[in-house]
């Protein structure tokens, strides 16, 4: 059973990346890259940045000569095409929390800032790679966007349902995108969730209180915004 709690300014996570979309405008947003210990900027995303991030990792296509001379000390290049700059910027905070006491038994937690917005295919893209993320990499990624964030649930054992309690409040709207389940079921919403066939017909729920559970027998990704339906 997984609780995720709804995401505030104060929200802590082990590392943010900021991918090259566009910049974040939302306060919690922001508030949650103004207080990261650890910021990995996406090749071009360093150009935005206020301050000097932790590491820049990518393939340098978008980096201008001037950044890539300032912060030669922290540019991690990473040549090869498979893998696109958010997924090369994941797997270097992947083998840089290997040596974080902190973290010890516990999943790595990264948010995503930056990652929706400018072109269409790219926030498709990165939306789809967080549920990867989630299932093959064995973290616990949040995206964040402007209204709202995405939360993958992956099971943790292929013998057991996957339950998730989300903390949540009346009117808040949440959509449930279906990966692989054949039975889904959840408390707590306007409409009873179910296994969907297709992305959008899990979109556009609502919370009914402080609290809504989601119980299935495969992996589905959650989008809940900050601000109630007015």
């Amino acid at each position: 059973m997984k609780k995720i709690n709804i995401i505030t300014k104060n929200s802590h996570f082990d590392a943010v990346i900021l991918a090259n979309g566009t910049y974040p405008q939302n306060e919690i947003a922001l508030d949650i890259l103004r207080n990261a210990s650890i910021v990995i900027c996406c090749d071009g995303a360093a150009i935005h940045y206020p301050g000097k991030p932790t590491a820049i990792v990518g393939d340098g296509d978008s980096l201008p000569d001037s950044y890539k001379s300032i912060y030669h000390d922290i540019i991690i290049h990473v040549s090869e095409q498979e893998d696109n700059d958010l997924t090369k910027a994941t797997r270097y905070c992947i083998e840089r929390s290997k040596d974080d006491n902190t973290i010890g038994n516990r999943k790595l937690s990264i948010a995503y800032l930056g990652a929706t917005g400018e072109r269409e295919d790219h926030t498709l893209g990165n939306i789809a790679l967080i549920m990867r993320y989630a299932m093959r990499f064995g973290i616990e990624p949040t995206m964040i966007t402007d209204h709202g964030y995405f939360t993958p649930c992956a099971k943790e054992n292929s013998n057991e349902e996957n339950i998730a309690i989300f903390e949540s409040f009346p009117k808040q709207q949440i959509s449930i995108f279906n990966f692989g389940c054949t039975k889904l079921e959840g408390t707590g919403f306007g409409w009873n969730p179910y296994a969907y066939e297709e992305l959008w017909q899990g979109t556009l729920n609502e919370a009914e209180g402080k609290e809504v559970t989601l119980k299935g027998d495969g992996n589905f990704l959650v989008f809940s915004t900050f601000e109630p339906k007015k």
